[in-house]
């Protein structure tokens, strides 16, 4: 079962788009020299936890092991401060009725009367690992920079549960919390999509079926170093995907592996790589902003995926951050740039929210549990 290899069987295409060179390696080193001073007390703070790459062992495995909110936590510890989530007004867990079986949420509320905009926030992961948790300190951050109740949600992980579950998940939970906006204390009219790495492509996916479906559209997609082209083989992959900054690209062509499947470099279905999409499936998606980090493996594919948004004439702010890394936006306790890169953010979902046409929305039934503890 492929859930219980250490590793899904390559290709030798696969292999070969590897991009382990002299050249790529003499670029990373060229590279590190640029690493932001915070940025790298983090990169020492995750080495010394001694981190086992996810492409190694089996996703059971790489599920329990060293994150970048753990190496932060570190950071947080060996310089003596607190180890404090964000405060928000409140945060709740819930759970909502998807199409095959329950899906987990946890709703961040901030302070105010409401109703609120609404950002549906998906974590990152590869669409293998994390959680809720892992993710924890993004959404608390985008409640209070966009003013906003942020509803992250769960997802099936593959490779139990591969490709389309977790676009299938995410496209559910849109759909219903933009229905039932009102059970958040959150305007229908005003209902946004974010999401890191994954995440980000579940987001950007949720509105490009949303539009071929002729659904209500958010109104925004906040796509944070988004994950959306299975070309592993770009300059940023050679340059950043050694494994020095936290992701690397035997891991990214594992995360492919286990969501696609063996054959995943040769797909090209752009709800999986919306990389692939063609311009008129892009025409008509609404605004965005996407976010990309200097020191990313992802930076090239998620700049191209903005210069496709707008060729296919969607309004696109590309914010790029030097000196850091992949997973750096949830950082701002330790990191001032992702301090920035959250104010940004906030900011552009503000805006987008300030200028949403109040269209007629649709009301669905409730399909929501009674609410969990923490």
């Amino acid at each position: 079962m492929l859930g219980l290899k250490k590793t899904v069987g390559m290709s030798a295409l696969a292999l070969g788009m590897l991009g382990f060179s002299g050249a790529a390696l003499a670029k990373d080193a060229a590279a590190a020299a640029k690493v932001d001073p915070q940025m790298q007390v983090v990169l020492d703070a995750h080495k010394a936890l001694k981190p086992v790459p996810p492409h190694t062992v089996s996703p059971r495995q790489a599920r329990t092991g060293v994150t970048a909110k753990d190496a932060v936590e570190k950071t947080l510890k060996d310089q003596g401060k607190p180890v404090t989530p964000e405060k928000v007004a409140k945060v709740e867990d819930r759970k909502l009725k998807g199409a095959k079986g329950e899906i987990p949420v946890r709703v961040y509320t901030p302070d105010g009367a409401g109703p609120f905009p609404v950002v549906v926030y998906y974590h990152g992961g590869g669409f293998v690992l994390a959680d809720l948790d892992t993710y924890d300190a993004s959404a608390r951050a985008l409640a209070n920079q966009a003013k906003a109740v942020v509803v992250s949600v769960e997802y099936r992980h593959a490779p139990e549960h591969p490709f389309p579950a977790a676009a299938d998940d995410a496209t559910a939970a849109f759909q219903y919390v933009q229905k039932n906006a009102k059970e958040f204390n959150g305007d229908a009219s005003k209902v946004a999509v974010a999401g890191e790495s994954a995440g980000a492509n579940l987001a950007t996916v949720v509105a490009m079926r949303q539009k071929q479906d002729g659904g209500a559209q958010p109104v925004f997609q906040l796509l944070v170093y988004p994950f959306v082209s299975n070309n592993v083989n770009t300059p940023s992959h050679q340059a950043n995907g050694q494994g020095n900054y936290l992701i690397g690209n035997q891991d990214i062509a594992w995360f492919w592996g286990n969501y696609l499947g063996k054959d995943w470099v040769q797909n090209k279905d752009p709800n999986a790589l919306p990389l692939k999409a063609t311009p008129a499936q892009l025409r008509g998606l609404p605004p965005a902003m996407v976010v990309t980090a200097s020191l990313d493996p992802l930076k090239d594919e998620g700049q191209e995926y903005a210069k496709n948004l707008k060729a296919a004439g969607v309004k696109v702010d590309v914010k790029n951050y030097d000196g850091v890394t992949h997973e750096f936006f949830g950082m701002a306790p330790v990191l001032d740039i992702a301090k920035k890169a959250q104010a940004d953010a906030g900011m552009a979902l503000r805006k987008a929210f300030s200028e949403a046409p109040r269209a007629q929305q649709g009301m669905g039934g409730s399909g929501m549990t009674e609410p969990v503890k923490e």
